[in-house]
This record gives C-alpha cells, sequence and structure tokens, in this order.
C-alpha cells in the first residue's frame, strides 16, 4: 500500500513529543529547541507555525484539554496556553528542580496529572492549582501517566518497571494494582529508552490498556483481575517497541519499532496494515487525529510526519463510532436469566444490581457504568462486518476464524535473541555462537566454536541481514527474508570441506517468507580445520520450514530430498545426526491457556515419524528452547523454568517426556533473583547462561555457560536413600538411551562399567532395607539388579542380618537370571520394536496366465500326496549281474509273488492290468548285495542250491526264431490254464509266508550239506549281509564266468531245457490271456530288454563276478502261483 506522508522538519534532533487539540484541528509539537510548534492539519508541508518560546530547557511533553493546552519542559515548569494559540496562561506545576516528564489532562478535562524524575505524582486541578493530591508509590522517577476513559482510574509508569493504577474516584487516592514485571526497568535516564512511550493507553471500552513490554511485545492487561490476558507480536515488528496509538474508536492500535510503524485491529489482535515509508529515526511519539483518517507521529530527528489515510476506505473508519460505541464504548445491560417455565417476570429470576452514579461522570451523561461488572461490553458492534476477507471466505464457504484469548506463541529460533544496541545471538548452542553487529548498512557475522581444535572460527560481511540461523555438526545455515524486490533464502557454509565451492544457496518463490531452519549431521571424525582432512561421513542434513506450510528437506550439499507438508503452525525446530525434533501447534490455543504444541521426530533416512507427541509445556506458560542432549536426546524448556528429555525415542511412537530438572528448586536459587537461559545438556549437567534479576536474554559481552547439576524431582528427603534411588534413577535413563542405540550388539565397556556402579549403589540400597527389616523392598531391589555376581553380594547381606527366606527368594531369583539371559533378552527386544514396523509388503495381483492362488474355504481338490519310505511296498533288488541265477532259482520259489524274474530285472513289465510300469532309467542304483540276500533267503528255507546253467550262444530269448519249435514255452510267462491274477505282496513277510507254504507242498529235495544249513539259519536279507562263502566256490564261479556265455543266452537255454515249450506258443498265450482279461496289449517291444542293457549287464558281470549258486534239478521245478 503506498504511503501518502506530509513530513515537516519541526524541530532540532533529540527528543520530541506530539498531541492532538480535541477537535482535531490543530496538532502540537516540542522538542530540544526548547519550542512547541502549533500546526494546522489542514494544510500541508507550506505552512509557518506558531512557536510558543517560554521554556528555558527541552521540551518534553505535551497535552491538550477542553480548553487549554499545557506543556512540560526540563525546566521544572508545567505552563498553560490558550486553546490552538501560543497565549500562555499561567503556571499550573513545579517540580522542584528536576524535569517534567510527562502531562496528562483528564477526559473532563478537570485535573491534570504531571509525573517527573521525583517518584511522587501529582494530581491538579486546572480550576484551582491549589487543590493538589500526591501519589507515591514508585521508587524511581516516573516516566509516563495516562487516565482510564471514565476518569475514575489514573495509571503511572515508572522507571522501575512498575505499572501503578490508582484510584481517584474518592475523596483520597488510593492503589488500585501494582504491576510489575512487564516494563523494562530503565534507570538511565539518559539513555535513548528513557525517551520512548511507554504509556499505558487504554482501551476505549475501559476494561483494559495496551503496554509495551520488555519482550518487545505489546501486552493487553485486563482490569478484571489486572493480569497479561494476551499479546499483540509479529515477525515482521520487531527491537523495542517505541510508541503506541489508539483510534478514536478503539478498533485500531498502532505502534512504532525500529522495523517500522504498524496498525493492529484490537479485536483479533491481527496486524492488518504497514507503513511503507523509510523511518529514519526511532519515533517517540505518535497519536490518531480523534477528527479524521490520519495518524501523526514525531521522531528524534525533530520532524514531523503526518501519514493521510492509514486506513483503507475499505476497512472501518477509524475516527467513526461504531454501532454500539463512542468515545466510550455502549454497553449493553446483561438480561435476567429466564426461568424453568418462561415466566413473564424475568426480572425476579436474576435480579441486577445497580451501583450508584454520579452526575458530574461522564459515564452519567451517556447513562453507562464502566465500574458494574454485570455487563456485555462490545466494543466494535457492527465494526467489522465489512472486512472484505471475512466476506469472501464466508461467500465462498469458508469457516470463519475464531479468536482464542490466549497468545498463540510465535516462531522462534533455539539459541537466538532480539536485536539490542545493534548486537544480537543468531544461535548459541554447545558447537558455537553465532553474534550479529548491525554497521547500519550491512551487518558483520563472527562465528566461534567452543572447540577450536576440530573448527576454526571465521567472520564474513553480511549484505542481506540474515536473520535466522543454525549450527550443525556439519555446517552453519543462515536464511533471510524477502525484501523490496530480493527473494527470501538461505545459505549454507560448511565448516571444512576437500571440495572447492562448497557453499550453497537456496532461493525461495517470491512472497514466501522462512520461518524455521535446522542443520544436522552426525559429529566429524576428525577435524574440520584443514580442507585436506576428507571425511566421507557427507556435509549434514538441511530442513527448511517456510511460510507455506512446508518442510523441505535437502543434503549438506544442495540436493532436494523432501518437501512435506506441515500439520499445522509451525513454531521451532532442532536437527540431531539421524533426525530433525519439529514442533508445531496442531490447531488452535485452548480459553484455558495452553499452546497446544505437539512434537514430531521425523528421520533423515527415510523421513518417517520416529515420534510424535504433545509437548508438556503448563498453562499459561510459553516453549522457549528445544535441544539435543549429549547422547542424542530430544530436550525442551518452558517459561516455568522445567527441563524435559524424551530417552526412548528410538522405540518408534512409545517415548514418553522425563520430568529432568526443575530450576525453581535449586539450592543456589534460594534467596536469589536469577533465571537460567538454556544452552544444552551434556550427560547429568545443564549447560545454560544465568540472567540476573529480570533479565530475559543474554547480552554482551557474552557469558560464561554455567553447569547446573541434573536432579529429578523426587520428594524422597531421605538423606541417605533419597539420594541413590534420583542417581539410580537417572544413570538408569541414560543406560537406556545408549543400550537402545546398541543394534545388534551385546553391551559396551561403558554400559558394563556404568551398571556394575549402578549394582553397587544397590547393593547399599538393599543393605539399608534388611537393615530396617524392610524385606518387599529388599526384594524389589534385588529384581533391579544388573549383573549375576551381584546376587551373590545381595545373599550374602540377607545372610549376614539372618534373613533366611529372604535369602532363598534371592537365591530363586538367581536361578531365574541365571536361566534366561538378560542381554540377548534385550537384543531380542530391540529387534522385536523393528519388526514391529516393518514396511508392509504392497499386494500383489496375479498376472495374465499365472494361476491365482486358491481362497480360503474354497479349495476341494485333493490335499497333495505325501512322500513316506517307510511305507512304500517291499520290492527285492536284483542285480543284473546275477541275472541268469535270479531268474534259474528265484523265479521258482518266488514265482507267486514276483511273476518271473524277468520282469524284476529289467523294470519294463507290464502290470496284471497291461500298463507300462517305470523305464529303466528311473530305477535307482541296486545293490550288489542283492543276489547274496536272495541266496540266503533260498538257504533259509533249506532247499538246495541250484546249479548254474550251462553258458549259450549270446542271443534275445523274448525273439521269434526262425525254425524253432512252437512248442517251447516261454519260462518268464505264467501257464496256460493257470487263470489266477497276479499280484505283488505287501510286505516282505508275506512273501516268507508263501515261501514257507510252498516249502510244504513241494517234494523233498536232496539233502543239503550241513555248512549250507548252518548259514541258511542267518536273516542276512534284513540286514542286507553278504553270507560267508567257502573258498572253492569262489573259484569256481571265476572260473565259470571266464567262460560262460552271456545272461540272456543262459536264460533262453534254461526255458528251453527245462520248459519244454517254445517261445511262440508263450507270447501267443500272454497275448490270449490279456485279450481276455480286456486290458491292452503291451507291445513286445516293451518286454524285452534292449541290446544295449545286455551289454551293460556283460560288462558288469566282468568286472565283479559273483558265485552263483546251484539251481535245482529240472525235473523238480514247477511254477506256482497263489492267489
Amino acid at each position: 500500500m503506498p504511503a501518502k506522508a506530509l513530513v515537516n522538519p519541526a524541530h532540532g534532533p533529540g527528543s520530541t513529543c506530539i498531541a492532538f487539540s480535541r477537535d482535531g484541528l490543530r496538532v502540537y509539537t516540542g522538542g530540544a529547541d526548547t519550542l512547541v510548534r502549533i500546526w494546522d492539519t489542514q494544510l500541508g508541508e507550506d505552512q509557518e507555525p506558531p512557536v510558543a518560546m517560554e521554556a528555558s530547557e527541552e521540551v518534553t511533553t505535551i497535552s491538550a484539554g477542553l480548553d487549554c493546552w499545557v506543556s512540560g519542559s526540563k525546566d521544572s515548569d508545567v505552563r498553560r496556553y490558550e486553546p490552538a494559540k501560543p497565549n500562555l496562561q499561567g503556571l499550573v506545576a513545579n517540580a522542584a528542580g528536576v524535569p517534567i516528564r510527562c502531562v496528562a489532562i483528564d477526559p473532563k478535562g478537570k485535573r491534570v496529572a504531571v509525573t517527573s524524575d521525583e517518584p511522587i505524582v501529582k494530581v491538579v486541578s486546572l480550576d484551582d492549582i491549589t487543590q493538589t493530591i500526591k501519589l507515591e508509590g514508585h521508587s524511581k522517577a516516573v516516566r509516563k501517566a495516562t487516565w482510564h476513559p471514565s476518569g475514575a482510574l489514573l495509571t503511572t509508569c515508572g522507571a522501575d518497571g512498575k505499572i501503578i493504577v490508582w484510584d481517584l474516584s474518592g475523596a483520597e487516592a488510593k492503589q488500585e494494582k501494582v504491576i510489575e514485571g512487564v516494563l523494562p526497568a530503565v534507570a538511565d535516564a539518559e539513555a535513548p529508552e528513557f525517551a520512548y512511550d511507554c504509556s499505558a493507553v487504554w482501551h476505549t471500552s475501559g476494561q483494559y490498556f495496551f503496554v509495551a513490554t520488555r519482550t518487545h511485545e505489546i501486552a493487553t492487561i485486563s482490569r478484571t483481575d489486572w493480569s497479561k490476558s494476551s499479546t499483540l507480536s509479529d515477525d515482521a515488528c520487531t527491537g523495542d517497541i517505541t510508541a503506541l496509538a489508539l483510534s478514536n474508536n478503539g478498533v485500531y492500535l498502532a505502534a512504532a519499532s525500529k522495523s517500522g510503524i504498524f496498525i493492529w485491529a484490537t479485536q483479533n489482535r491481527r496486524m492488518l496494515f504497514r507503513y511503507q515509508g523509510a523511518i529514519h529515526a526511532p519515533i517517540t511519539q505518535m497519536a490518531f487525529s480523534p477528527a479524521k483518517n490520519m495518524l501523526a507521529w514525531t521522531d528524534a530527528a525533530g520532524d514531523l510526519t503526518r501519514w493521510l489515510d492509514p486506513i483503507p476506505s475499505s476497512s472501518p473508519d477509524p475516527v467513526k463510532p461504531s454501532i454500539g460505541s463512542g468515545s466510550v464504548t455502549i454497553s449493553t445491560k446483561r438480561k435476567g436469566t429466564p426461568t424453568l417455565f418462561d415466566d413473564d417476570n424475568v426480572d425476579n429470576a436474576r435480579p441486577t444490581t445497580d451501583k450508584p452514579v454520579t452526575t458530574e461522570d461522564l459515564d452519567g451523561d451517556l447513562g453507562i457504568d464502566l465500574d458494574n461488572d454485570d455487563w456485555i461490553l462490545d466494543d466494535l458492534g457492527d465494526g467489522m462486518d465489512d472486512d472484505g476477507e471475512a466476506k469472501r471466505l464466508a461467500a465462498e464457504g469458508g469457516i470463519r476464524e475464531m479468536v482464542s484469548v490466549t497468545k498463540a506463541q510465535p516462531p522462534f529460533q533455539p539459541g537466538s535473541t532480539p536485536m539490542e544496541k545493534k548486537k544480537r545471538y543468531l544461535a548459541y548452542n554447545m558447537i558455537g555462537v553465532i553474534e550479529v553487529t548491525d554497521q547500519d548498512t550491512h551487518h558483520i557475522v563472527n562465528v566461534e566454536f567452543h572447540d577450536r581444535s576440530t573448527r576454526k572460527s571465521y567472520h564474513f560481511t553480511d549484505h542481506f541481514r540474515y536473520d535466522l540461523a543454525s549450527l550443525g555438526e556439519r555446517g552453519a545455515l543462515y536464511a533471510c527474508q524477502p525484501e523490496a524486490e530480493h527473494t527470501a533464502h538461505i545459505i549454507y557454509k560448511p565448516y571444512g570441506t576437500w571440495a572447492s565451492q562448497s557453499e550453497w544457496t537456496y532461493e525461495m518463490p517470491k512472497g514466501t517468507r522462512v520461518l524455521g531452519i535446522a542443520a544436522g549431521g552426525p559429529p566429524p571424525s576428525k577435524s574440520l580445520r584443514e580442507k585436506s582432512d576428507v571425511d566421507i561421513g557427507g556435509q549434514g542434513n538441511v530442513v527448511v520450514a517456510t511460510s507455506d506450510g512446508e518442510l523441505v528437506f535437502l543434503t549438506g550439499s544442495g540436493i532436494e530430498r523432501a518437501c512435506l507438508s506441515l500439520p499445522g503452525d509451525f513454531v521451532t525446530m532442532v536437527a540431531g545426526s539421524e533426525w530433525v525434533f519439529v514442533v508445531t501447534r496442531d490447531g488452535s490455543t485452548t480459553m484455558d491457556g495452553s499452546q497446544n504444541l505437539t512434537g514430531r521426530l521425523i528421520k533423515f533416512d527415510d523421513f518417517c515419524i520416529l515420534q510424535k507427541d504433545a509437548l508438556p509445556v503448563p498453562k499459561r506458560h510459553t516453549l522457549q528452547w528445544v535441544g539435543i542432549t549429549e547422547e542424542g536426546a530430544p530436550a525442551i524448556y518452558d517459561s516455568s523454568g522445567v527441563l524435559h528429555i524424551m530417552p526412548r525415542f528410538r522405540i518408534p511412537l512409545s517415548a514418553t517426556w522425563v520430568r529432568a530438572l526443575d530450576t525453581n528448586k535449586l539450592e543456589r536459587r534460594e534467596g536469589k533473583d536469577e533465571s537460567y537461559w538454556p544452552v544444552g545438556v551434556a550427560g547429568d549437567a545443564f549447560m545454560c547462561l544465568i540472567l540476573k534479576g529480570r533479565q530475559e536474554y543474554p547480552g554482551f559481552p557474552r557469558p560464561l555457560i554455567q553447569e547446573l547439576p541434573i536432579r529429578l524431582p523426587f520428594k524422597r528427603t531421605d538423606p541417605k536413600e533419597g539420594p541413590l534411588e534420583e542417581h539410580f534413577a537417572r544413570e538408569s535413563i541414560l543406560l537406556d538411551i545408549l543400550r537402545d542405540g546398541l543394534g545388534d550388539e551385546l553391551t559396551t565397556d561403558d554400559i558394563a562399567a556404568r551398571e556394575l556402579a549402578l549394582d553397587k549403589e544397590l547393593i547399599q540400597l538393599i543393605q539399608q532395607a534388611c537393615k530396617t527389616d524392610r524385606l518387599a523392598r529388599a526384594l524389589d531391589l534385588t529384581r533391579l539388579l544388573h549383573l549375576t555376581p551381584s546376587f551373590d553380594m545381595a545373599i550374602k547381606v540377607a545372610g549376614f542380618y539372618h534373613l533366611i527366606g529372604l535369602q532363598e527368594k534371592m537365591e530363586a531369583l538367581k536361578a531365574e537370571r541365571e536361566v534366561e539371559d538378560r542381554l540377548e533378552n534385550l537384543r531380542e527386544r530391540r529387534r522385536g520394536f523393528a519388526d514391529d514396523f516393518a514396511p508392509v509388503p504392497a499386494m500383489r495381483l496375479p498376472t495374465v496366465g499365472e494361476s491365482s492362488r486358491p481362497k480360503a474355504f474354497q479349495d476341494f481338490r485333493p490335499p497333495p500326496a505325501l512322500h513316506r519310505p517307510g511305507l512304500e511296498r517291499a520290492t527285492p533288488v536284483v542285480d543284473a549281474r546275477t541275472q541268469d541265477s535270479q531268474m534259474t532259482d528265484d523265479s521258482t520259489i518266488y514265482s507267486g509273488s514276483f511273476a518271473d524274474g524277468t520282469q524284476e530285472n529289467d523294470f519294463s513289465y507290464g502290470s496284471p492290468g497291461g500298463k507300462r510300469k517305470r523305464s529303466l532309467e528311473d530305477e535307482p542304483i541296486r545293490s550288489n548285495s542283492s543276489d547274496a540276500d536272495l541266496g540266503a533267503k533260498r538257504r533259509a528255507l533249506g532247499e538246495p542250491a541250484s546249479k548254474p546253467a550251462v553258458p549259450q550262444a549270446r542271443s534275445n530269448p523274448f525273439a521269434r526264431k526262425p525254425g524253432a519249435d512252437n512248442n517251447g514255452r516261454n519260462p518268464f510267462a505264467r501257464g496256460a490254464d493257470a487263470r489266477q491274477s497276479v499280484h505283488k505282496s505287501e510286505s516282505f513277510f508275506t512273501k516268507v509266508d508263501a515261501a514257507e507254504a510252498e516249502k510244504g507242498k513241494r517234494p523233498a529235495q536232496s539233502k543239503p550239506k550241513p555248512k549250507e544249513k548252518k548259514d541258511a539259519g542267518k536273516q542276512t536279507t534284513l540286514f542286507g549281509l553278504l553270507p560267508p562263502q567257502p573258498a572253492d566256490k569262489k573259484a569256481a564261479s571265476r572260473s565259470k564266468k571266464k567262460a560262460g556265455s552271456p545272461a540272456d543266452d543262459s536264460q533262453e537255454l534254461a526255458a528251453s531245457t527245462h520248459n519244454g515249450v517254445q517261445p511262440e506258443s508263450q507270447t501267443d498265450t500272454v497275448m490270449d490271456e490279456t485279450q481276455e482279461s480286456g486290458d491292452t496289449q503291451i507291445d513286445e517291444p516293451s518286454q524285452v530288454a534292449t541290446e544295449t542293457e545286455t551289454q551293460e549287464a556283460t560288462v558288469m558281470e566282468a568286472e565283479s563276478p559273483i558265485e552263483w549258486p546251484p539251481s535245482p534239478e529240472p525235473q523238480k521245478r514247477s511254477v506256482e502261483v497263489t492267489g
């Protein structure tokens, strides 16, 4: 908004004062040139105002009444002049040689209050100057005095920092209230701050007044309880508040500071307008015109500035009274509460109390009693209904803002201070200090570190006027706000780097402001003083909070990684090595004084929330500092003087705030008026700066950092047990932080040493409990022991006091501890925390062509087959090298169970149903002990060993020979007359039973040799052991194998000789049998061993010759089939 201002050089440099006439046509100014000039507000800059020259020293104050105006100066006189003219009417009062500081005429124009460098305030009647009331209550000079709109109360502000409210409604004056701790105490009358306007500006409603505080805010002091109900502040308004002014109807409040002139709305305490012109000198006093839209002020340069139309036409007029308000706000009488049955006589439901009102009061003229509390005060009425923004939001379906009584805490940077005497701290933490010196045209930034062996201090010239800074482990971060055509930006300066051009700048969009910054990163592994020192840990992390509700994450080299949305109003933040702790206000403040702050711990690696919890800031208090302990835990400090720490921050979403220190209960604070400015937390020490008296920020030269021991606020007062219990709890907190950071490690030497020291203290507590016969306490203390050998000491203590029952319970606890590994359990617990918060895998839909997983209770398919080797059918293992002898001997005994020897040999025989069985390639390697097992069976049954067959020419026994006798039978087929089904036995013992039954039917054989009987009694087939063979048989077998023919020829010859049937007839019989059963015919090649298999069998026989048992006599061989 372009500022239209009229500037007139009114006085010489120095303190100046200003006052409007009651009709607003004249404005009076006074200055260090001892003159008072009377300006016509209707004229412009080209005018020659009348001058009052009676003062002999600097004019310090002016006040206008109904029929006169008065001035005060350092010559101790108060002069009275004719209205709008420089004509002196006489002296009103004299201060006996001390300067006059303020004169104030009451709203009725009857009395004037005079303050001076004396601690006494005089109230003089303008009609009779001999009627004077003296008010005594200040201890130093009284700087300003203001009247209540009713004229019944007078407010004085002294150099001692006190605000005293005087009740002058009666014949005698009395103190209504003394308010301390709001105003800054300024003892030096020559200091520039002494000339600032510290007046208590009463609102037109008379229910509260505004005053500039020592914290550079505008406080609202309520008349109800004389306490600070709210504050007016804005980030743009910085520095000392030098002057205040209230509009004629009480809608607007103007404030002047070093950063400019700002206008607030008194209803919602929102800053609305700002003077866009340049401020060349501090403004000493300002005032609104009572007749037109004008704001005027005078400054230390002696100039008079009149700002025309400071309030736009679209906003409520600053002069015209709003509906229901005038110079004194019109009040609405509270109606009686209706009765339950809606009686017509509501006055009986709630009677009202009326206080007597004098006819001399302005309240009586208006029919109002401001002193009556039974009123609903409407200081604006519908004055703000034409707010364009509110109407626009309502038209768009938005929600209009509801103003809370509690003032919201503005954003702040941890470790920073406001500018005082052209110096300030931008950052002050455990790493170092950033100091700023204002050189008017630029700033000098000086960075110093506490540990100069690790980092090198530096300084630079700042032309951007950085107002935010953060000192991190790897670098320093600075930010400036937008100004004119320059946008806001941040700059990061690493401490030391091996690469060139390590500094970088991050520009913000136009109109975006930086609310907070934080620089984090791991501590350096080596010194960063020299650029040649290479550290692969990187340059840290950078976090920026903007006015657009964004939280921007960048690396130390300027790479943008993430942009998160802030869930509420940003307040402050601090960054560590692994995370950033962000404090926001999720919603609005509460009506009972709570700031409603929430802290979030956001990790740098994945930008996920590690912790989220409300901050334990008490009601009617604010957050003053956030930081990081030496162990890496978040810590906060509030205005109530309490330090909180979050020790278990590594457990996701489970940590709590621990009340670590209450500075109000420190022994050193007894009898002292001091406060503490936090710097950091190192171990069990609270590092801070000690502020004396009402000092709120550290000044210059830089004070030394003090260490205060951290003591948990326990309530036990026992001189022996109390300190031990507190120390145990405090050390346990530190141990929890260290254990949570172990990961997969079990422990460290530091942790083991700390646990041993704690166990020693627990033994002392156990001894004290045993001594006083508190057995349950001793047992509880025993459970807290860490190391297993410590239980032995506790058991000895119990035995020393002859506590047998306690000793047994301690031994049981020790046994329980020995069974379980405490360190392993703690590690598994840490792993469990990580598993509980593992990422959830994404849902994977089946792709095209991929069978989906069957749904629950909808899968009707048969269960999969289970492979159970122990339940498989017992199948005799046949070695190819013994095929001939197996076919000759074993087929006779086990013909009913095994069909014939050929099927068992090549594993390709047909099933009874004519289906093909497993192929040869699928069969496992057969053991060489099968022939020995079968021989053992034969000997076990007492049968004679068959003689080996005569080797014959090698041929295929299954092929039809041309010209062969068709009457020859196939030895591998069943007889044509045996039409019984062939099946396999289910177990080995079934086969043995069948063999025993067959033995009884078969005629007696030749008596076997005694040696063979002896060997036949061994069940070698169950264990796969070869029976011992005679040496002569082995030799005979070896000679036979050398001179014999292949196994196939031997089988063919045996079949032709013993059965006397041609192979063709055997084949025909099998085919007819198969056709009659209705099964599929089996091809002849499937039942015939191939030539390759025969060759392989021949090779195996040549490699490992075996002994062939004797075959039975041909005439006694028979083929039997069991049903």
